[in-house]
């Protein structure tokens, strides 16, 4: 975590003599003066991007000062002041427009074979948020072990997350995740492939996993049908494991299973296909490369969103940390204190209806709480959220592990929310990690307990002014578990 300290002992970068930072104001000033913004209007804006970010440019020149533009929109007076100041009613639009055909173009000068966006809850799901008099930002919170830079911006003062930045999984313990040569038969795998196996006229044999058609399209993205049969399963499209390790993992004598989503797998070509790593077939396995920002939130903490225009099944982050049996979760999250915080965990429960006798050791999951990726701050959100999850085999044909990987699904204008729904029975009081208060905002949400306590309150308080005959009752304070 980079702070910036005013002592002169500190090690923040030095900040630019009186002529370049001239020169740097002069810039931005001219890179609005392109979007029709005035100078007037981009001054008061600029001084305070640069109070907030301790006078590092870097963030403020990235993308074309794309930061610089959107808190001018942000903005209520400066939107009123643009719209003064322009020559016709609707220059806004103009400058959106502007704006959005820049990122076409930037997107259009993309490789093929890269995506089009060129291409759980956070940590702070079961806590409150806690507040910091410090703002804590930082320009890069990958430690360089990403191709990109990831910064988290904080604009109301939280308190830092506390874990380790991994680009790939980990295994804690137990979890037996195989990975050999041997366990690829030549017919899971594309040998005789060279460069990319998009371009070939017969898909190869890494398309088996998705009917005979590979997943992607030659710009990156998942291919239409594909993601609206992720987006929208069958009803019937769910398994029933005969020995459930998930509730295997909360007691001595299990319930019967509840059943688990009987999901679409993506089969990318990995070490032991012909293909380049350039191969239209490898979008996951070459990580995140759209632009990607960790911001404060007032009320769910840290969240994710991107600084770009992202299409229609752009692919976002791998889904990273700690490979872990249930039991180890189940065994991790009783010892755990009260008040910690921690992330949501991602079952691998797709092969778990497979096979009888599941082993404790291939029952796996992930948690991102102590080593993780910037997925680990994407927050929740019930039904309508803009992301999907979605299981991608790599390594090896045998679905105990798998990766799983974000994808958006519809449009998403840059400096939205990502978010993606995790999935949680908010009534299931016996699940290894307890559901947390729902802060989603979305008319379909689930959380039956906010509502109930809603419900509870209202019927008591009209109790009350019926019991007194009067119009205005007071609330029952007492806590509904």
């Amino acid at each position: 975590m980079t702070t910036h300290k005013k002592d002169s002992k500190t090690s923040a970068p030095k900040a630019p003599d009186l002529n370049e930072q001239k020169q740097k104001v002069q810039k931005a000033y001219s890179a609005m003066a392109d979007l029709g913004i005035s100078t007037e209007v981009v001054k008061p804006v600029l001084k305070n991007l640069l109070n907030l970010y301790d006078g590092n440019w870097e963030l403020i020149e990235e993308d074309k000062y794309r930061t610089l533009a959107d808190a001018i929109f942000e903005s209520p007076d400066d939107k009123k002041s643009i719209a003064e100041g322009s020559t016709s009613s609707n220059m806004n639009t103009v400058i959106h427009k502007k704006r959005r055909k820049i990122i076409q173009v930037e997107d259009d000068m993309e490789p093929i074979a890269k995506p089009t966006c060129p291409t759980v809850q956070s940590d702070n799901s079961n806590s409150l948020v806690k507040r910091n008099s410090k703002f804590h930002n930082d320009n890069d919170i990958t430690r360089g072990t990403e191709k990109i830079k990831i910064p988290l911006i904080d604009e109301i003062g939280l308190e830092p997350p506390k874990f380790l930045y991994i680009p790939q999984n980990i295994s804690y313990q137990e979890a037996y995740v195989p990975f050999s040569t041997a366990r690829i038969s030549d017919g899971d795998c594309c040998l005789k492939c060279t460069g990319d196996c998009l371009s070939r006229r017969v898909p190869c044999a890494c398309s088996r996993e998705t009917g005979g058609e590979f997943a992607y399209t030659s710009k990156g993205l998942l291919r239409e049908e594909f993601l609206d049969a992720c987006i929208e399963p069958k009803k019937h499209d769910h398994f029933y494991c005969q020995d459930c390790p998930l509730e295997k993992a909360k007691n001595d004598n299990p319930e019967p299973c509840k059943g688990h989503v009987l999901r679409k797998f993506i089969k990318e070509c990995w070490r032991k296909c012909g293909c380049t790593m350039n191969c239209g077939n490898r979008v996951v396995q070459r990580g995140p490369t759209c632009k990607l920002q960790v911001f404060s939130t007032e009320d769910k903490g840290w969240a994710v969103r991107s600084t770009q225009y992202l299409p229609k099944g752009s692919f976002i982050c791998e889904y990273v940390g700690e490979i872990l049996t249930n039991t180890e979760l189940y065994e991790r999250n009783n010892q755990s204190q009260v008040n910690e915080r921690h992330t949501y965990p991602v079952l691998l429960d797709a092969d778990w209806g497979s096979e009888q006798g599941l082993k404790d050791e291939e029952a796996l999951c992930l948690d991102a709480t102590h080593f993780g990726n910037v997925a680990r701050f994407i927050n929740h959100r019930c039904s309508d959220s803009n992301l999907i999850e979605i299981p991608v085999e790599m390594e090896t044909p045998h679905h105990h592990y798998y990766h799983i990987a974000f994808f958006t699904k519809r449009d998403i204008d840059p400096f939205e929310e990502l978010t993606w729904d995790y999935g949680i029975d908010f009534a299931d009081v016996d699940h290894p990690i307890k559901a947390f208060k729902c802060q989603c905002a979305s008319p379909h949400c689930r959380d039956v307990r906010r509502k109930a306590v809603a419900e509870i309150k209202k019927k008591d308080s009209r109790g009350k002014r019926i019991a007194s005959g009067s119009t205005s009752g007071g609330l029952n304070r007492k806590q509904v578990h």
